[in-house]
């Protein structure tokens, strides 16, 4: 996102594809992390967001400066920001965790991953993740393996509207699995 970070992340004004394209990747690239990063998941603010401006410690080579040391915290609470979008979106990763416990689980597989779509699917605990890299295409229908048959519901959307996303994502569809002859993604 570069420069775009400091004019851009206004909600007030539309997304430009740059900053849709940053905060959708920011946002997956933090899902993958927590899904198979392995058993823990550290979340903080760092220098790509909620430090727009540059941040230098006290150290010998500014001569012990405070200067550039501040933190923006406050960046995450205003509702007129991106930011708290971002936010939002860790905290339901870590909403997701307290629910399924899927970071203890010992069960992380990924089942799936085609280059050419730039879809990965993975499993992680009672959970199947599937996610879109691609900047340009979204699908519907999209077979994937489950682990099991029956039914699976959306239990997070990285594209939800509240997390700054478009909403494609309908969370009240029921997606069924079942035995079939022909093996999809192997």
């Amino acid at each position: 996102m570069d420069a775009a970070m400091y004019e851009g992340m206004s909600t007030l004004t539309p997304a430009t594809p740059v900053i849709e394209r940053g905060i959708s990747l920011h946002k997956v690239i933090r899902a993958v992390t927590i899904v198979l990063g392995g058993e823990a998941w550290l979340c903080f603010m760092g220098n790509e967001f909620g430090h727009p401006e540059w941040i230098d410690f006290p150290r010998e080579g500014n001569d012990w400066s405070h200067k550039y040391c501040r933190r923006q915290w406050s960046l995450a609470t205003q509702d007129h920001l991106r930011y708290r979008q971002l936010g939002d979106f860790d905290r339901a990763l870590m909403e997701l965790d307290d629910k399924f416990d899927f970071l203890t689980s010992a069960h992380q597989w990924v089942t799936h991953m085609d280059e050419e779509e730039q879809v990965l699917v993975a499993e992680r605990g009672p959970l199947l993740f599937v996610f879109n890299f691609s900047p340009f295409n979204t699908y519907e229908g999209y077979r994937v393996a489950a682990p099991a048959p029956g039914k699976w519901r959306v239990a997070l959307d990285s594209d939800g509207f509240r997390y700054g996303g478009k909403g494609r994502v309908s969370w009240d569809a029921d997606h069924f699995s079942a035995p079939e002859p022909r093996r999809y993604h192997d």
